[in-house]
């Protein structure tokens, strides 16, 4: 993937699913990580003194400046941000109402915007750098009672290719994966309150064209490709990790 040894990583979302899996192999690939969630993550920093974990809210800005201060203050630099944070929303436009728009895209949107805000003179002070954006299949491939979650989503790609355009001069990459439904503590939680729990489980696998979920160890892979200093001339891409739902599938 590339030499991340000497790199330090944000990843917020850290604590659980996706941005856990993340963590982990950022650790395997050798880089120091700092780990941003609204779980408070503290004891995680114990799985390896290359660990630093800080409570952090996306819709609190001082939590995410006393996150970036504590990470600078330990390595002095910041090499590579992924956003992993965010939250799920159902329904068609009109069964969500104004206060859920807005709190929706407060946390998937605006935090992520201002997480690149506060950290980006770092990454700019390190370049070449990277960040890695998620998306999901929902952004680029239209479900249904998704509304809401897909605005966001489809907000966060179109976001990533502007700020790629932005920021080229400056030696930073930014790049976005869209996963399908991922086997995750989130998808566990809304099995977990479903009349009839398998077959919700099943009704997801369906959707899925191998006929399983994605993995969260399988987006990880590709979210530490993009990242990857080997990938200095990968930015502005989409890269979907979903089994082929936006180029194969029918809705059938």
């Amino acid at each position: 993937m590339g030499d991340f040894s000497e790199k330090v990583a944000v990843v917020v979302g850290g604590a659980s699913g996706i941005g856990w899996a993340t963590v982990e192999q950022l650790l395997q690939e050798g880089a120091r990580v700092a780990i941003f969630d609204r779980d408070d993550p503290q004891g995680l920093d114990r799985v390896s003194d290359r660990v630093l974990s800080a409570k952090v809210e996306l819709q609190d800005q001082s939590t995410i400046d006393a996150a970036v201060s504590a990470t600078i203050s330990r390595w002095q630099r910041i090499d590579v941000l992924v956003n992993s944070a965010g939250i799920g929303a159902a329904g068609t436009l009109q069964e969500n109402d104004d206060a859920e728009w807005h709190r929706v895209l407060d946390i998937n949107l605006l935090g992520t915007v201002r997480m690149i805000r506060t950290v980006l003179p770092h990454l700019i002070a390190a370049r070449p750098s990277s960040v890695v954006n998620l998306g999901s299949a929902v952004a680029l491939t239209g479900f249904p009672n998704r509304a809401l979650y897909s605005a966001t989503k489809g907000a966060i790609v179109s976001l990533t290719r502007a700020m790629a355009a932005d920021h080229l001069v400056d030696g930073v990459r930014f790049n976005s994966v869209c996963p399908g439904t991922t086997e995750t503590p989130w998808i566990q939680r809304l099995l977990d309150a479903a009349d009839d729990p398998e077959q919700e489980r099943r009704n997801l696998e369906a959707r899925q064209p191998h006929g399983r979920l994605v993995t969260a160890d399988e987006v990880a892979k590709a979210i530490i490709f993009l990242a990857s200093p080997g990938s200095e001339s990968t930015t502005g891409v989409t890269l979907s990790v979903d089994a082929g739902i936006q180029s194969l599938y029918t809705g059938n």
